[in-house]
């Protein structure tokens, strides 16, 4: 793996379209990036390149030592690789709205598929499967399951909630398995904050965005601490959110609650997943997109490999 090194114009390529696909699935409500770094192979590169936007960075860059800050930091990880994820946001947005508005089963049934494959992909990198790396994942598959199956809650809009918001959201959206979307809605957060962006509400939107920053800061080293003194443990925890996370990624549903969004779309808040009761051409298609879904990962896997 390179860390911080010079790559090949056709390796920097390749992290911009692997960005691409992160930028992709952070627009889905639902889904993480986080999931999508983990299906491309990049997920620990990743938290390291954030771990090294720290104290010794931040007195590089205030000192004037702009050379010492860009050998310091992973800014050549992040730049293709963020390039690409807002390419993604701002070619891919109202594609996936339309669909998500128009063929939900459709591009539910694609995600289901990369999310399956991904599981079987990133549980080969448990070494060895004792108990408690099976409590792991346990843990990780109940703990998300019962999440993204709560009700959002009424929550206070003072600076502090709304610093905590942004704090704990950019946390999920590091992590497989869960968007930071998402647990917005649950705090109770989604559409408030929608709506300071649409009206230009530049103090909530910083508030927000400080605590996202500190929230990424303080969660990348802890992560990253984990996952290099309990590998296993913490690879099989994060299977385990991506297993239960199937629970919000599963395609056929039924909304019982929603709430009006931007522009007047209805954005659903608690769903029960159903299992068709016909075999109808709308089945089959999902069918088909699940094992493309399957398959494209099991390419990217074995190109990352290579």
């Amino acid at each position: 793996m390179q860390r911080n090194g010079n790559r090949s114009p056709g390796a920097y390529l390749l992290l911009t379209a692997k960005g691409f696909c992160m930028g992709a699935a952070d627009v889905v409500p639902g889904v993480s990036g986080g999931t999508m770094a983990f299906i491309m192979g990049i997920y620990e590169e990743l938290i390291d390149a954030i771990r090294s936007f720290d104290l010794r960075s931040l007195k590089l860059i205030l000192s004037a030592k702009i050379k010492g800050f860009l050998e310091y930091t992973h800014w050549r990880f992040l730049l293709p690789l963020g390039f690409g994820i807002l390419l993604a946001v701002f070619s891919l947005s109202k594609v996936l709205s339309w669909l998500l508005q128009n063929q939900p089963v459709l591009i539910w049934s694609f995600f289901l598929g990369l999310i399956l494959a991904s599981v079987v992909m990133v549980s080969r990198r448990v070494e060895s499967w004792l108990p408690l790396t099976w409590c792991s994942l346990l843990a990780g598959l109940v703990g998300i399951y019962l999440l993204v199956g709560l009700a959002p809650g009424a929550t206070p809009d003072s600076y502090w909630f709304l610093f905590l918001s942004g704090a704990v959201a950019i946390c999920a959206m590091v992590l497989p398995g869960i968007s930071g979307s998402f647990i917005l809605v649950l705090m109770g957060k989604y559409q408030y904050i929608l709506e300071a962006v649409n009206d230009r509400n530049l103090l909530v939107l910083f508030i927000v965005a400080a605590g996202a920053c500190v929230g990424l800061a303080a969660f990348s080293r802890l992560l990253g601490w984990l996952l290099t003194r309990y590998h296993d443990y913490m690879v099989a925890f994060l299977t385990g959110l991506m297993l239960g996370s199937l629970r919000k990624v599963w395609p056929f549903k039924e909304t019982l609650e929603s709430i009006t969004g931007s522009g007047g779309k209805m954005i659903p808040l608690v769903q029960n997943n159903v299992f068709p009761v016909q075999w109808t051409g709308e089945v089959v298609a999902a069918l088909c997109l699940g094992m493309l879904g399957f398959v494209v990962v099991l390419i990217l896997d074995r190109m990352a490999r290579r």
